[in-house]
């Protein structure tokens, strides 16, 4: 549980000032497994605002208890049939919002050995209901709960609040939900500030060590839920909130690593797919190491790309032509790695820290304005700006408590879906090839295996391209500057699927929907609301 940035994702939001440091609490879309897990790892999809969200009172929210229409409970697998017919308590929790449980096997290979209570949250639709549309937003340790309270009202169309539910729910193991617990918020920050130098034998011995005892604490502290939390489970979960909202088939929008837990419910539940919207692809069919390795190669795209505009605008730190602009940010990077200065509020910037906060703002380009404050101040010698994006990264509160057990979740779940090299030689090869294929950040990312090699828990499934059988059709959209699930994971992953459809928005930043425009807004609206599936190659 060392400290290296996480490359991961979340829901879209919107920047109504790229300038302040306050944040959007909806955006978190996590993907990157390969990094070297921590409290400090990048989070989420970036969200600077200047604005609390607006909570909209929702006129038909009322406390109410749901019953399951006994031909939906009939879709129960053998054994999990008082799962699928539970009322769900409907509360109301705040400005319309309404709360409830919903109960899930613990194991449903044993489902009689103990359950989990998943946190779900309901923003009811405003008249014409047609069914519920779930929603994750990423991760994996992404609040689907928070994302809904966050941003139900903003980042969907009012097209699509009148027709649907929009349902968002914590997965297993995330926040509200069993949630993975590990350290304190003391712990936390303590963590954040080790430095270990990983590319020698000294370094590595002293990062597994302390990994090593992460992992046990992890494990005393949760309990042997943490060997179910993996994505197959989740979908499995997935299945069990449909029926319990009332949907004979499952409408669904994923982001990011919702992408992947989508496509893994359609492979296990194909003849309940109804209306999938997958924003953001995962390739399910790649390793840890090459998922790395793409993401790696895609911040590198998207740093250059950020340069670019940067210098293109009337004050930038940045001087020269791209490559000198980039060369300028790796010298910075390399001197605070070197040696880790003091924030403003006696904090060590570490490296780590520094590319964290570096990385966060490249995932939605309207934030690009705070990177370029950020970097001015740290090339003046003042990385505060810096460290304030890694603590929006980390969920880390200005009082020094975090919000979220977002990257514990994200390191434990990544542990059971993925096999990682985690032999000497294999991390040493790994980082080489990093570091030339992203010169900028390449360094930082390698070593993931350093998170799951003394796991408690193995990995329970292999990588595979998903195998998708049911008749109705899914919709893929890729972002082409995405940084963090590349272009050619939607492009493969519709491949895969074979009855899909591609969307793809010309634009900087993570996933599309909610944060792009009416090209891409319309086309999913239609296919949610009447069924019209986009013209296949459709670009935006």
């Amino acid at each position: 549980m060392t400290s290296a940035p996480r490359r991961s994702a979340g829901a879209p939001s919107k920047v109504r000032s790229a300038g302040d440091l306050s944040r959007d609490r909806s955006a978190r879309r996590g993907v990157r497994r390969g990094f070297v897990a921590t409290c400090v790892a990048l989070a989420a999809a970036l969200v600077l605002s200047a604005c609390t969200v607006p909570f909209l009172p929702a006129p038909t929210a009322k406390p109410s208890t749901s019953t399951v229409d006994p031909s939906i409970a009939a879709s129960a697998p053998k054994g999990l049939e008082k799962f699928y017919s539970q009322p769900v308590e409907w509360s109301s929790c705040e400005n319309g919002f309404q709360c409830g449980k919903v109960q899930v096997p613990k194991d449903y290979a044993n489902p009689g050995d103990g359950e989990i209570a998943l946190a779900v949250i309901k923003l009811p639709s405003t008249g014409n209901k047609q069914g519920s549309i779930l929603v994750n937003p990423g991760g994996p340790g992404g609040s689907g709960v928070d994302y809904i309270k966050d941003a139900g009202n903003t980042n969907f169309t009012e097209k699509l609040k009148n027709y649907f539910d929009l349902v968002g729910f914590d997965p297993r193991g995330v926040k509200r939900s069993a949630p993975v617990t590990c350290m304190t918020d003391a712990e936390r920050d303590a963590a954040r500030e080790k430095v270990f130098r990983k590319n020698t034998d000294e370094g590595l011995e002293a990062a597994l060590a302390f990994n090593k005892s992460f992992a046990e604490q992890c494990s005393e502290q949760t309990g042997d839920v943490l060997g179910h939390i993996d994505t197959v489970s989740a979908a499995k979960d997935l299945d069990v909130l449909r029926a319990v909202v009332n949907d004979a088939k499952l409408n669904y929008l994923g982001f990011s690593y919702g992408t992947f837990l989508g496509s893994t419910y359609a492979a296990l539940f194909p003849d309940n797919v109804g209306r999938l919207v997958l924003d953001g692809a995962v390739d399910p069919s790649i390793s840890n190491e090459e998922l790395t390795a793409g993401q790696a190669r895609a911040f590198e795209r998207a740093i250059r790309t950020y340069v670019a505009s940067c210098q293109g605008q009337n004050q930038c730190p940045l001087s020269g032509s791209v490559e000198n602009g980039v060369q300028e940010i790796r010298e910075l990077i390399n001197a605070v790695d070197q040696n880790p200065q003091t924030a403003k509020d006696g904090r060590l910037v570490t490296g780590n820290d520094f590319v964290n906060g570096l990385i966060l703002p490249l995932y939605n380009d309207q934030s690009w304005p705070a990177l370029t404050q950020a970097l001015e101040s740290a090339f003046s010698g003042d990385v505060s700006q810096m460290m304030r994006l890694a603590d929006l990264g980390a969920d880390r509160e200005p009082n020094g408590t975090y919000s979220s057990n977002s990257a514990f979740a994200f390191q434990a779940i990544n542990c059971l879906d993925y096999p990682m090299v985690t032999d000497t030689a294999g991390m040493r090869a790994e980082e080489a090839r990093l570091i030339q294929e992203s010169p900028t950040f390449g360094a930082f990312f390698a070593y993931g295996g350093v998170n799951c090699k003394d796991w408690p828990y193995k990995n329970t499934r292999t990588p595979a391209p998903v195998d998708y059988t049911g008749s109705a059709p899914i919709v893929v959209v890729g972002t082409t500057g995405d940084p963090a699930t590349p272009l050619e994971w939607s492009q493969t992953l519709r491949k895969q699927l074979e009855n899909a459809a591609l969307l793809t928005w010309e634009g900087e930043g993570h996933t599309a929907y909610g944060r792009s425009n009416s090209c891409v807004s319309t086309a999913v609206d239609e296919y949610f609301v009447d069924g019209k599936l986009p013209q296949d190659g459709l670009t935006c």
